[in-house]
């Protein structure tokens, strides 16, 4: 639990000295899938600054992105509690690690998109954070952030802006939690 405060802690410092985070929403309390809209890399930093550190939340990252070398694999782990997926190929066997995690009492975070939005609009869902939320009996909390893309563009610096993270009302299966997540993105 040290690590998860640690970072929650970085992270909402973060956030405050750049612009500002606003939470809405009933923050989950018990282990769940968070799936959320992605348009930066500032999206888990934000997560993790909204969740509670008792729950210890975990991030499912890119394997070929953020795990692809020895230094980026430590950051990765230290600063987000990530877990490698690959995401061509063989992801399903990397979330299958997942349920152990919801099942000692973890939040799972998963950008089900698989990749950030380049032009702001929710993609297609993969199928993954649906699997791991049913075989461990949890629900899928959709939450949607908003400024992320702004304080942080794909490529770009870092820029002061506030940032919003909005919890919606957990569900049972992906379709609902796309609708959710998109009509307030929209």
């Amino acid at each position: 639990m040290n690590g998860a405060l640690l970072r929650r802690w970085l992270w909402r410092t973060a956030f405050t000295c750049n612009g500002g985070l606003r939470v809405e929403g009933a923050v989950p309390d018990r282990p769940c899938v968070v799936v959320a809209n992605h348009a930066s890399h500032a999206d888990t930093a934000a997560l993790l600054a909204a969740l509670p550190a008792r729950s210890r939340p975990v991030v499912a990252a890119a394997a070929d992105y953020w795990f692809a070398g020895p230094l980026r694999s430590l950051v990765c782990r230290a600063l987000v509690a990530g877990f490698p997926v690959r995401r061509g190929g063989g992801g399903s066997a990397d979330l299958a690690r997942a349920v152990r995690l919801l099942e000692q009492g973890h939040i799972v975070v998963v950008f089900p998109e698989g990749t950030r939005s380049r032009d702001g609009r929710v993609g297609e869902f993969r199928s993954g954070a649906a699997r791991v939320a049913g075989k461990a009996g949890v629900p899928l909390q959709p939450v949607t952030i908003h400024g992320t893309s702004e304080v942080l563009p794909v490529h770009g610096r870092v820029r002061r802006g506030q940032v919003l993270v909005r919890f919606c009302r957990p569900v049972h299966d992906l379709e609902t939690a796309h609708k959710l997540i998109e009509g307030d993105i929209s």
